[in-house]
């Protein structure tokens, strides 16, 4: 077992929770001061103050920003006309899931190995891929960011209610030889919470990219790609079900069609849109 050791080499992804601040307006710093002449000393500390009267919105960080957008969301009846179809029902049938945990076990196999520095790096965050994949960063597109931050709180927010709502088992609660290579959220399985969260960011942004540009397909096309790859991420490491990622797809549509009805969403669209054309 010595050779497990061996992974402990993966603390260093730890250092990838830094990379949220990628998605807000900038990570943390640190300035240092002089112990023989400190800087509120040199700048005459009160006798030197603004008229600020109130906290200016424009410093607001993105990322506190839409929580505003989640308040107003969960005063809506979004809870309401969730009706999943197909291989999305739960529960399913004892061979349904018996098929399920058999194609993940094969995944376990022959794609955990090869997946492994993806599910790692998914684990805590994945806002730094989308802001990666449109080719912006901490200090642009402040508009856009914020929607990513609505599409990760929104989705994180709805998947408790129906994950408490019918308890799914995990997959390893089932059948233990799974054993995930991470550890296994403290919450039940069905929906999926990063498929909700990564199909609601993609489908967000939709509404964003100017159609009349042509990047706008092929980036759909990638972010699409991205959304399904983080769910089936989740599958090989064992900690869902693909009825789940399907679950939370479908999941996606439902929150966004809730979050029109939202007038601080519809403004923070129409925002991010003008940072587009």
């Amino acid at each position: 077992m010595t050779g497990n050791t061996g992974n402990t080499g993966n603390t260093g992804n730890t250092g990838n929770t830094g990379n949220v601040g990628n998605a807000g307006a900038g990570g943390g710093w640190f300035f240092p001061d002089r112990i023989d002449l400190p800087f509120a000393f040199a700048a005459g500390g009160t006798s030197n103050t603004t008229a600020l009267a109130q906290y200016p919105d424009k410093l607001w960080d993105v990322q506190w920003e839409s929580w505003l957008v989640l308040q107003q969301f969960a005063q809506t009846t979004w809870t309401a006309g969730f009706t999943p179809i197909g291989g999305a029902v739960i529960p399913p049938t004892a061979a349904g899931i018996l098929v399920e945990l058999d194609n993940l076990l094969k995944a376990a196999v022959d794609e955990r190995a090869d997946a492994l520095g993806e599910i790692l790096a998914q684990s805590d965050e994945f806002l730094s891929f989308f802001v990666a994949l449109l080719g912006i960063n901490t200090s642009s597109f402040p508009k856009t960011r914020k929607l990513l931050h609505v599409g990760d709180l929104v989705g994180k927010f709805a998947v408790m209610y129906f994950k408490y709502d019918k308890k799914r088992p995990r997959p390893s609660h089932l059948c233990p030889a799974l054993l995930p290579p991470i550890a296994v959220p403290g919450h039940a399985s069905w929906p999926s919470g990063h498929s909700t969260q990564a199909w609601l960011i993609a489908k967000v942004l939709e509404l964003i990219l100017p159609a009349a540009d042509n990047i706008k397909p092929t980036l759909m096309h990638n972010l699409s790609v991205l959304a399904g790859r983080i769910a089936r991420n989740r599958e090989i490491a064992g900690l869902h079900y693909p009825s789940d990622s399907e679950a939370g797809k479908q999941l996606a549509d439902h929150l966004l069609g809730k979050l029109n009805t939202c007038g601080l969403f519809t403004a923070a669209i129409a925002e991010a849109q003008a940072e587009w054309t």
